[in-house]
């Protein structure tokens, strides 16, 4: 069953289960609190620091990550525009972030089936947000702080806080997924 759209549920970070296991692929979100964003880079050194130490820099426990890497800010601006990057570079990483505690991620694309799995057995989500509306997406954000990796460059991992980000839930903690089912409606209207 795919989720509504025409009423819209509000979400606040940290992510509980509570909140994720009410979510139904299709489900239009507005998200709300502090998150990561992180892209493939970042997501590499991630991996790579939990395989070698054990931990990490960031606490993953309920988070969001946003794979979007800000653009320099205008004057008077947190952060400049802020787009969602294709979310498949970042599956080798993710089920290992998802085992450390990571709750959602905001991308756009399909996810490959090893993700999917990891989604249910960790109770988290993917949401999705439409490309080419990364200045739309910067004025839900208030505040944008560098956090980790500033030798990244363009994918240095910020903490920025969202108002109101909306987004659509693309694969729900039971692995109902909206790159399966709405496809399929669109052949049988032929």
């Amino acid at each position: 069953m795919v989720g509504n759209y025409d009423s819209t549920k509000k979400l606040s970070t940290p992510l509980k289960n509570s909140q994720i296991v009410q979510l139904t692929a299709g489900d239009l979100v507005e998200i709300s609190g502090y998150l990561y964003t992180a892209r493939d880079s970042a997501h590499q050194k991630l991996f790579e620091l939990i395989k070698k130490q054990g931990k990490l820099p960031i606490k993953l426990k309920g988070q969001i990550l946003f794979y979007a890497g800000p653009t320099p800010a205008k004057p008077g601006y947190p952060c400049g525009s802020i787009g969602p990057t294709s979310s498949y570079r970042m599956d080798p990483y993710t089920p290992l972030l998802l085992e450390y505690g990571l709750k959602g991620m905001i991308g756009k694309g399909s996810r490959s089936i090893e993700v999917i799995e990891s989604i249910i057995k960790n109770k988290a989500v993917y949401f999705v947000v439409i490309g080419g509306t990364a200045a739309l997406i910067a004025k839900n954000v208030k505040q944008c702080e560098e956090i980790e990796f500033k030798d990244l460059t363009g994918e240095i991992i910020y903490k920025i806080y969202m108002n109101n980000l909306t987004a659509i839930v693309a694969i729900d903690a039971y692995g109902n997924n909206i790159y399966d089912t709405e496809p399929q409606k669109y052949k049988s209207n032929k």
